[in-house]
């Protein structure tokens, strides 16, 4: 881990792997660090924001993977009617209907959120779906379109451009301004899609 400045009130750490920031966040989080106002992981690093009363010393303490506990389960329930399903399948030399079992089959965990709000990166893809994202993003992608690229899963929770394979579409929201946390899939929450 690599500890860098990150303003006055802030500190960023530096991993090698995902899965070193999703223990360590999870560590940090669950430890209830004293000074530490919030925790925000990303794909190789952890920003910890905190107060003045803060001791960066006890993030240099070995991380206890023991201390992660198992986030929330959220069932999502998913329309597979994606453009690239068939794509996808053809792909992976699966059926479309094999593709829809393997995907909701899995149990996923966020492991950060990032490029909008509510978009959850959630990790535990079976190998066979990874895929590299589209060679020519779309210029549409409409909200709540359930997606795959590289080793992540996603739900677009706006419309927006995006360069991920459609595999199908919810009408859960995930980010509602007026809850606490805003994401309906914050960091650790696991996630289960159900075919519907």
């Amino acid at each position: 881990m690599n500890l860098l400045p990150y303003g006055p009130r802030a500190l960023l750490a530096e991993f090698s792997t995902l899965d070193e920031v999703m223990a360590a966040a999870t560590h940090w989080r669950v430890a209830a660090l004293p000074g530490v106002v919030e925790i925000v992981p990303a794909a190789r690093s952890v920003l910890v924001v905190h107060d003045d009363t803060f001791d960066a010393a006890v993030l240099t303490a070995p991380v206890d993977a023991a201390m992660a506990t198992e986030g929330p389960l959220v069932e999502m329930p998913v329309v597979y009617d994606g453009d690239d399903l068939d794509w996808v399948a053809e792909q992976c030399h699966l059926t479309p209907a094999q593709v829809v079992e393997l995907h909701s089959s899995a149990i996923y965990t966020c492991a950060f959120c990032g490029f909008m709000p509510g978009f959850s990166y959630l990790v535990g893809l079976p190998d066979v779906l990874h895929l590299p994202r589209r060679a020519t993003p779309r210029t549409r992608v409409p909200a709540g379109s359930v997606a795959i690229a590289s080793e992540f899963t996603a739900i677009y929770p706006a419309e927006s451009p995006g360069g991920w394979h459609l595999l199908g579409t919810t009408r859960l929201p995930m980010w509602d301004d007026a809850r606490d946390p805003a994401a309906t899939l914050p960091p650790g929450t696991r996630v289960r899609f159900v075919p519907s």
